[in-house]
């Protein structure tokens, strides 16, 4: 077995946490428009960059996940 790939149950996890990370981003990045201190927009910054990695690193994830065919 040269490939390793996701089983059923682990593709659907990986697809629900980037659902939840996807989500967490967003409300983020639009919460940062309405934040007037300076330190807490500073950190939901910091957040939305870490939010875009860990999105990177499922997608690369679900990308091992079996396809019908």
């Amino acid at each position: 077995m040269d490939k390793q790939c996701l089983a059923l149950h682990e593709t659907m996890q990986v697809h629900e946490m980037l659902n939840f990370k996807t989500i967490c981003m967003a409300t983020s990045k639009m919460m940062q428009g309405v934040v007037f201190d300076q330190e807490l927009k500073a950190l939901m910054a910091k957040d939305v960059e870490h939010s875009i990695m860990s999105v990177a690193a499922l997608q690369d994830l679900l990308s091992k996940a079996p396809t019908i065919k």
